[in-house]
Parts: C-alpha cells; structure tokens; sequence
C-alpha cells in the first residue's frame, strides 16, 4: 500500500488511544468495535460520529481497513468507529447475519451515546464493497434485526459513505450465498431506497463493474429527492480507495461531504494530491 500523506496529521495531539468495546454476542462469538476519540473529548460531549465496516465480499476482512479513516476523522473531531462483523470465513455465515450485525452496532453507538460523547441523530455509517453495502442496509434494509434487540432504538445511520459499494443484491450474488431471491431483496439498498433515505457521498472507479449499480442509486436518489453524490475516479478499478493517491482524495471529499452536514467544523487538515 502507498505510504499515505496524511499521515503527519496523526498525531497523538488530536486523538486518544483507540478503545475496544464488545457491542454484541451472537451464536458465533462476541464482535467487537474500536472506537477513536478525539484528544480533547469528554463522555458528556455531543459530537457526531461514524462507523466503518470492512470489505472482503462478505467472507473476510478485518476492522484495521478503516481504521486510518477512523484516526483522521477523530483527529477532527468526530467519534469514529471501525466495527468487526460475522463473515463466512470466520464465522461461517452469509449475507444477512452481516447486515444484522452492521445495524446492531449502529443501535449500539445510539443506546451507549450518554457515555461516547454521541449525538445520537448525528451518527453516519461507512464501508467499502460489501461494507458499503452493510453501511446502507442500516438505514435501507428490511432487517434482519437481532433476536432481543431494542427495535425501538433505530439502527439507521444518518448520512452514508460508501466506497465502491455493492447496492444490488439478486441474481448471481443471491444464489453465491444459496440466499432465496426474497431473503436477498430484503437486503437490497437499491431496491429499497425511498424517500426516507439519508444523504450519501458514493465513491467509484471508472472500471469497477459495480459503478452501474452505483449510477442507478444515484439516478433513483434524484427522482425521489434524497441526496446523494456519485464521484468517480478516472480509470480505477476495485477498491481503489485503498491506495494513495485515491485514498486521500476520497477522504478529503468525506471531509469536506461530512462538513456540510454539520458533522465537522472548518476546511479538511490536508490538501489532496492533484
């Protein structure tokens, strides 16, 4: 992976020591989530946060993808969170047991806010690929919902950042999973996007094959008059995001997106790379 260029904006100055949580016990072991805070925060603050779940086509990964982002965004004053989740590999599972898990950790950061410093209405979720997915079934899905969770406590992020997301879920990737085309329709973000949804920044590489998916969400967000901006990067594939320099032009425009929601005060910490 490129060496990143933000890097000197890390410093122990503007964000403390990460803390790990367990946020849910499930029939394959406990997950846990890590959360950054920024330097200056205290437990009875009101800050808006953000959570970030992994790529890995929903049977590997690990919470560390995110967790630059997570250190920058607490470095500029947000809550920011990386949340582990079930995968096949790891927990032999599929699909809907990730998204049930990806709403129980934004549930979690609502009900624990009093002590996280939180606004519960200012809380954004995030991920890459199959994480970007779970980031918008918190707000779009059709459940599923743990068994003995508070369902009334709302598991929808406020506003979405999704890198490279899947956004479609019939067909091939259905029958991958061995799911029924009703169970996959259920955690189908651009089937069930409406207009309730939260405002989303989507980003994508010209040649990934899932920007069709991404142009879609996009085209149906405008008809029904959610926000949501479509930036895509020129000639990139896959997972882009990863890499300098893509890694901070996508997050400068996270920044700056996050800002104008009144997540974060101020310009951006860095200028990206031209």
């Amino acid at each position: 992976m490129a060496e990143s260029s933000i890097e000197p904006h890390w410093s122990p100055n503007q964000y403390r020591p990460v803390q790990e949580y367990t946020y849910k016990f499930t029939p394959n072991g406990e997950l846990r989530i890590w959360v950054f805070f920024p330097f200056n925060w205290r437990p009875r603050d009101r800050r808006a946060g953000i959570v970030f779940f992994f790529g890995g086509g929903f049977t590997a990964g690990t919470p560390a993808q995110f967790y630059r982002q997570a250190m920058y965004l607490a470095g500029r004053g947000m809550v920011a969170a990386s949340a582990d989740y079930r995968v096949k590999s790891r927990h032999e599972t599929t699909p809907p047991a990730a998204v049930e898990d990806a709403r129980s950790a934004v549930r979690w950061l609502r009900c624990c806010a009093g002590g996280l410093g939180l606004d519960p209405a200012r809380i954004a979720a995030g991920g890459g690929s199959a994480g970007g997915h779970l980031a918008a079934c918190t707000a779009l899905a059709d459940g599923p919902d743990a068994p003995g969770e508070d369902v009334s406590v709302s598991p929808a992020a406020n506003a979405l950042v999704l890198f490279n997301p899947a956004l479609a879920f019939h067909g091939e990737r259905a029958e991958r999973f061995g799911l029924t085309q009703e169970a996959a329709g259920r955690i189908s973000p651009l089937d069930l996007l409406d207009a309730g949804a939260p405002p989303a920044i989507l980003f994508y590489g010209t040649a990934d094959r899932m920007l069709a998916e991404g142009r879609q969400y996009a085209a149906k967000a405008g008809q029904l008059g959610v926000t949501a901006e479509l930036t895509t990067a020129e000639g990139a594939g896959h997972g882009f995001f990863n890499f300098s320099p893509w890694f901070e032009r996508t997050l400068h425009r996270t920044d700056r997106v996050l800002a104008s929601l009144g997540y974060l005060a101020g310009p951006p910490s860095f200028d990206p790379p031209e």
